[in-house]
């Protein structure tokens, strides 16, 4: 496949192009001390893209100051491939990096820095992939996608799936995973219930209204409720097969000889596909509802934050049939949570494949295998060639 000439000569080699990306700090966090702008790294990739010949979009998101997506399209036609990826990455340690986690280095055949797995390494890739298709003549559209915040409040994705951009028939996005298709995950869903009752003398528990005995019940019915889901739900292609409901911490109360006129519980969900979010939230208030009336607490249920639902291709998609082809892996299910929902939001065919390994991501020394490079190029070219020549 010839290039044209001179188009993609000016781009920078893959490891200068991940060299920059590391440097250009991208955190998304809940806590505004540790939280950056992507516009640098955004501007960045549209540096590159522009050249090769990719219309390139920058959308701010709604509402999120500093942060945007990024849409830049190779073609035209009414269907296409979407490459996408998070230009943000989680906060880190410096106690306990060998290196910078700013500076890309190369030991012991890996790149580490931080954000070479999750997953600013995957966009060097697919611009390299598409750099054999600049001035091609493309039947469909090849879409490069980076979003804002994935890390975080998925924003980012969900801002465009509110928009209903990008339009195309198959998206890949390149969460690091070996390299094995993935075609389904669970969902996220981290809620608070929280109790207030009346304080009082603890020598007479009729001077008050326990929270804590309150919410002592709730438990009661949240742990009946999750043997009931994992009795119904099973899924053989995940490790964990059946929903999990983990009680992950609660507060209440301030001594032992006062009532407790308040109590606080964070718990998380993470439902199988097929389980909707919504119908489950009604499902535990119509379990704890009923304790807080029968013991005169007043009582709030809400998200922690929006979740992230289910996700499930099915394993005759085209896409899926297509990668697991191109990587002579069997489609597969993970445990970690994605961008995907809101791209099938958008009516795209979807499935998450790409380098590094997830045990990698969020840790100290962050890395990706350079055997993985060649690889991923070839894939992507691969799916290229199928559904956009």
């Amino acid at each position: 496949m010839s290039n044209t000439p001179g188009i993609t000569d000016r781009l920078p080699d893959l490891k200068t192009m991940l060299s920059r990306l590391i440097a250009e700090p991208s955190i998304s966090s809940a806590s505004p001390d540790w939280d950056h702008s992507n516009q640098a790294v955004i501007h960045t990739l549209a540096e590159w893209l522009e050249p090769l010949g990719f219309a390139v979009e920058i959308l701010p998101v709604p509402g999120m100051p500093g942060k945007f997506n990024l849409i830049a399209t190779l073609g035209q036609g009414p269907g296409g491939l979407v490459l996408s990826g998070h230009t943000d990455t989680v906060p880190f340690d410096d106690q306990r990096w060998s290196s910078d986690p700013f500076t890309l280095t190369e030991r012991d055949g890996r790149w580490y820095g931080l954000g070479t797995c999750d997953m600013k390494g995957f966009f060097p890739l697919a611009i390299e992939a598409a750099r054999a298709f600049a001035g091609q003549p493309l039947k469909q559209p090849l879409i490069i996608l980076a979003t804002a915040d994935e890390e975080s409040s998925m924003n980012g994705a969900r801002a465009l799936a509110e928009a209903g951009r990008p339009k195309a028939r198959y998206a890949v996005i390149g969460e690091p995973t070996g390299l094995r298709p993935v075609r389904m995950h669970k969902g996220i869903m981290m809620e608070r219930l929280a109790f207030e009752g009346q304080s009082g003398h603890s020598s007479n528990p009729a001077l008050g209204r326990n929270a804590m005995e309150g919410m002592h019940e709730a438990l009661t019915e949240l742990l009946a409720l999750r043997q009931q889901w994992q009795d119904t739900y099973r899924n053989p292609n995940f490790e964990v097969q059946v929903p999990t409901l983990n009680l992950g911490c609660i507060h209440g109360g301030d001594n032992p000889n006062r009532i407790c006129a308040r109590c606080e519980l964070h718990f998380d969900l993470r439902p199988l596909p097929g389980m909707n979010m919504d119908t489950l939230r009604q499902a535990i208030l119509s379990r704890v509802r009923p304790v807080a009336e029968r013991r005169e607490l007043s009582m709030s249920f809400e998200p922690l934050f929006d979740g992230v639902p289910p996700f499930e291709t099915p394993a005759d998609a085209a896409l899926v049939k297509a990668c697991e082809a191109l990587t002579g892996h069997t489609a597969q299910a993970v445990a970690f949570a994605t961008e995907a929902p809101w791209l099938q939001k958008l009516g795209l065919e979807t499935l998450v494949l790409g380098p590094g390994s997830i045990d990698q991501a969020h840790q100290p020394d962050e890395f990706l295998e350079l055997s993985q490079l060649e690889p991923t190029v070839r894939i992507l070219r691969g799916l290229i060639q199928q559904f956009c020549l």
